[in-house]
């Protein structure tokens, strides 16, 4: 305990310009007296800690004092704590871990160097899904442990299609794919890898029965995802109204996009999947119309008339 004490004690002194012996004993849960002690243990092993009294006194390290680095720039330290800050947002891990971490990466820049730390800021990577609640945590939580216990798991599951059932599965690994949780594991109803969309789980069951985990790596699994059968690719035409230019210009490729004199936009590019396409086109409302293909509009005004339908009052032929 004592080591991790005066480990914290360095990290701390390492990323603060000056330090209270009363902010490191509330920190630390310490008495005072035990604080001292360890600065003057410190200060023996050859850290030179300089203590200055009065109200704003305290205890810093030199500023002629630095870690090495092993090699990495001020630069790459940034990057590396850009990335950090990124993953913190997905609460992957236990914040406290976290901020451990991304103080010993901080530790590791200079003291000449202090100054330029908030360069860091300067990109912030956040990968918190637009669904964050509690329920998700928790789910998330429980799957984390069942990976890395090699616990067998139980839920009811909702395909793609809808189609739910209930599945067992050794979960191999979990990967957050476009703001959302996914679940890597051998499906015993299956006999088969799949993954699974944290958010279609229901019922989740973590069972006592633990299994050997299989030997197909993370990187194998997510070449399995990575690579699904794709249908053939068919070319649209799309006409959107000038209001909706914000939205047009934050989904397609600016190469695809072509803005009449009226201020309406003409998209031109392919898609793979026709039902996809169909709801993306339904997305939009009144405010896009399908020039071509011929075929593919004709469907849009099928499912449109089928929607209106089930409001009652509609007038056909």
């Amino acid at each position: 305990m004592k080591l991790e004490r005066l480990m914290t004690i360095t990290i701390l002194l390492l990323n603060r310009k000056r330090v209270q012996a009363q902010e490191l004993a509330d920190q630390l849960e310490v008495s005072l007296r035990t604080i001292y002690r360890d600065l003057d243990s410190l200060g023996q092993a050859g850290i030179p800690i300089v203590s200055y009294t009065g109200m704003e006194g305290g205890y810093e390290i030199m500023d002629s004092f630095r870690l090495d680095r092993q090699l990495l720039s001020f630069d790459e330290l940034t990057a590396l704590s850009t990335a950090l800050r990124g993953l913190e947002s997905t609460k992957a891990y236990d914040s406290s871990n976290m901020d451990l971490l991304l103080s010993k990466v901080g530790a590791m820049v200079a003291q000449a160097e202090q100054g330029r730390a908030g360069e860091g800021h300067r990109i912030h990577v956040d990968f918190t899904p637009w669904k964050n609640s509690e329920e998700d945590q928790t789910r998330y939580d429980a799957l984390r442990q069942a990976v890395n216990e090699h616990k067998l798991i139980r839920f009811n599951y909702t395909s793609r299609t809808g189609d739910e059932q209930e599945r067992e599965v050794e979960p191999m690994a979990l990967v957050l794919k476009n703001y959302a949780w996914y679940l890597h594991g051998y499906c015993r109803l299956r006999d088969d890898y799949r993954i699974f969309k944290l958010t279609r789980i229901r019922e989740l069951n973590i069972r006592s029965e633990t299994f050997i985990r299989r030997a197909e790596s993370l990187a194998q699994l997510n070449d399995r995802w990575m690579t699904p059968e794709r249908n053939e690719e068919f070319s649209v035409v799309l006409r959107f109204k000038a209001s909706a230019a914000v939205n047009v210009m934050d989904h397609f490729d600016h190469k695809d996009i072509e803005r009449l004199p009226d201020g309406q936009l003409i998209v031109r590019t392919t898609y793979s999947s026709e039902r996809w396409l169909i709801r993306m086109v339904l997305h939009y409302m009144a405010d896009v119309m399908v020039l071509e293909p011929a075929d593919l509009a004709a469907k849009v005004k099928t499912t449109a008339l089928d929607i209106a339908r089930q409001y009652g009052g509609l007038d056909t032929e």
